[in-house]
């Protein structure tokens, strides 16, 4: 346009760009979003991560700077030498266990019509917390055979192939017609004869020893030729009775074993029954009768799982039934998606179900399998709740792990902030390598 003052041009007014304004507003929008989120990650992640870093360089008051002390403590101590190497164990352990379970199970419940119910029985301990699950196996791995489920078990099967426990501090008293022989043993202070009653009565038994099914003892007949006698508990309940004399109200030794001895060797042995009788044939005439040890020996009372060789084993044991489960749904899941063409032409091709399961469905899973192990890796790292509650005191160092380690080295009257801290720049740095390659995987898996 020509100015008619002029005779020149006037000036045009710049253009704005619409789509850069909406761009900035849409950012702006979007940091507003973002900032609590943001705020909250700096001050709850951020922020301690910084300070526990700066912390770990200074010493347990905070007010000397103890540069690398702190580091060089963790490799040198002995107790946090231990926690090191059970993180490693746990490491390499529960994951593997925990895929290759979840594996075989996803495998096998695809060929089972309970499969469903089955998946949801494995799954069901993933509902439970750490706490519960920890109070649970304390239980489960109690020592006491009638209180904890795995000893209990244990001691059915140990008790079914071999002899069962006899009558542990068992003893004649000085009235009795037995004396000690020797390594637990007791022997008849006389010897005995065909034809006659031989009685063989002790003390010391405790009810709870008591065989089930003992039955009231009884006074053998005489037979001839042979010997004859009875094994019982010379106590009555509640007082009464007299030594040597069987009494109503008491018990018989059911599976007590008798041995005639001559001249230092067994010519003869019998059983007593649920009443305490036994009989010996004619050899044992003349001999003495002995109780051997065997029959006094402390009942066995199962594995120590809680011990210091077994303690870390034991907890990985509660960790495997817990987490088994989510590894087999995720396979699962990965399993619905594989191509069933190929695993049928396998078949076709002659290939046993070996041979499908390890070069066709594994390879195919495989992306899978490694979700699972990234993200189990990650979670033993940080274990904590079932080793603290599981473990007891007396074997609680054997059991350390460094999530452990750092809440003991934190907090109590004699915590070391630089040592706790220190501890955990180390869990951070062990759980940075598996964070990157479980981004980098992702990655990969995102572009194909």
């Amino acid at each position: 346009m020509t100015s008619a003052a002029t005779g020149g041009t006037a000036p045009v007014p710049p253009v704005r760009d619409k789509r850069k304004s909406v761009t900035g507003t849409r950012k702006l929008v979007a940091a507003g979003f973002l900032l609590p989120a943001l705020v909250l990650l700096g001050a709850l992640v951020v922020y301690p991560i910084g300070f526990s870093v700066y912390r770990s360089f200074f010493d347990k008051s905070g007010d000397g700077f103890a540069g690398l002390g702190n580091y060089v403590e963790i490799f040198t101590d002995d107790t946090i030498l231990t926690a090191v190497e059970n993180n490693a164990i746990w490491v390499v352990v529960a994951p593997t266990v925990a895929t290759a379970l979840g594996l075989i199970f996803a495998v096998l419940t695809e060929r089972v019509r309970w499969g469903t119910a089955f998946k949801l029985i494995v799954f069901m301990p993933m509902a439970i917390s750490m706490l519960a699950s920890g109070i649970i196996f304390r239980l489960v791995y109690e020592q006491d055979p009638e209180r904890g489920v795995a000893n209990a078990v244990w001691v059915g099967v140990h008790d079914t192939f071999n002899e069962s426990a006899g009558f542990p501090k068992a003893h004649p008293l000085p009235v009795h017609p037995l004396r000690a022989a020797g390594g637990g043993a007791f022997l008849t202070k006389e010897p005995v004869r065909a034809g006659t009653e031989v009685q063989l009565p002790l003390v010391g038994v405790a009810p709870a020893k008591m065989p089930s099914d003992a039955r009231p003892a009884r006074a053998a007949k005489t037979e001839d030729g042979r010997i004859t006698g009875t094994a019982w508990l010379d106590f009555t309940r509640g007082g009464g009775g007299k030594p040597n004399v069987i009494d109503a109200e008491e018990l018989g030794l059911k599976g007590i074993k008798v041995e005639a001895v001559k001249g230092g060797e067994v010519v003869a042995t019998a059983t007593a029954g649920a009443d305490g009788t036994f009989s010996l044939p004619e050899a044992a005439d003349g001999a003495q009768l002995r109780l051997g040890a065997a029959n006094f020996r402390e009942p066995y009372n199962g594995v120590d799982w809680l011990g210091p060789s077994l303690v870390t084993p034991a907890i990985i044991g509660s960790y495997l039934w817990m987490w088994a489960g989510f590894a087999m749904v995720l396979i699962a899941a990965g399993l619905a998606s594989v191509p069933r063409e190929l695993l049928e032409a396998a078949r076709v091709d002659g290939a046993n179900e070996w041979q499908v399961f390890r070069r066709i469905t594994v390879p195919l899973l495989a992306p899978v399998l490694a979700v699972v192990m990234v993200t189990l890796m990650i979670n033993v790292l940080k274990i904590f709740d079932l080793v603290f509650i599981i473990a007891p005191g007396s074997s609680q160092d054997d059991a350390n792990v460094l999530a452990l380690q750092l809440y003991r080295s934190s907090f109590g009257t004699d915590a070391d902030l630089g040592v706790g801290s220190a501890i955990a720049v180390l869990l951070l740095l062990l759980v940075i390598p598996v964070m990157l390659f479980n981004v980098r995987r992702m990655r990969r898996e995102t572009r194909r």
